[in-house]
């Protein structure tokens, strides 16, 4: 799957891509990370839903980002895959979803990624940017990571957080009307299942 849109993935890259989702499998069946309805589509669902953020941003070597509330691994895991030279820290408030994601990234040989059993308002660290995949509102998110900024700027886009939602968000995102810019996943990736899915960007300055 992620060859029809990345198509100058390494073959390590493409082989690491391709364990995700037996090793999903395998662990689901012990502690369920990802939902079973979703298992046999895990790379449409999940994996290709959290590479939404790299047609936003390609993360830089040497930056550091933070998944908040990543759960089974998303979109830290997929994410971590195609930007090898960037650091990803991984957290989550649920130590049994640490242990399958420690687990995924210990069989996928992964360097570029740290994990944390830890609320993300507690995490005491800067990032170029913070990535989640519907935690909670954005209203409730953004004062667990206000200050977790670095002043540097390594990108064409100036440090901040990407959310990947769904659904209408006109009243969630009211207060940030002026400051979030949204990219429809549609104009991006053609499956049905990302027609109303989007990845909604604000700047660090402007939470």
């Amino acid at each position: 799957m992620p060859l029809k849109y990345f198509p100058h993935i390494l073959p390590r890259q493409m082989e690491r891509f391709a364990m995700l989702q037996p090793l999903y499998r395998e662990w689901n069946e012990r502690i369920n990370v990802v939902s079973r309805r979703d298992i046999d589509a895990l790379y449409e669902h999940h994996v290709l839903h959290s590479l939404a953020i790299a047609r936003v941003v390609a993360f830089a070597e040497g930056a550091e980002v933070l998944d908040a509330g990543t759960g089974g691994g998303f979109p830290g895991i997929p994410l971590a895959i195609l930007f090898p030279g960037t650091h990803f820290h991984l957290v989550d408030a649920v130590g049994k979803k640490i242990k399958v994601v420690n687990a995924v990234l210990k069989a996928l040989q992964l360097e570029n990624v740290s994990t944390q059993h830890i609320r993300a308002e507690q995490v005491n660290a800067r990032y170029d940017f913070v990535v989640s995949r519907a935690v909670t509102s954005v209203n409730a998110f953004l004062p667990w990571i206000r200050g977790k900024f670095l002043q540097r700027r390594l990108h064409p886009l100036a440090n901040g957080t990407l959310f990947l939602k769904g659904g209408d968000l006109t009243e969630e995102l009211e207060r940030y009307r002026e400051t979030a810019v949204v990219f429809p996943i549609r104009e991006m990736f053609s499956e049905p299942f990302f027609e109303e899915k989007k990845v909604i960007y604000i700047p660090a300055g402007l939470q």
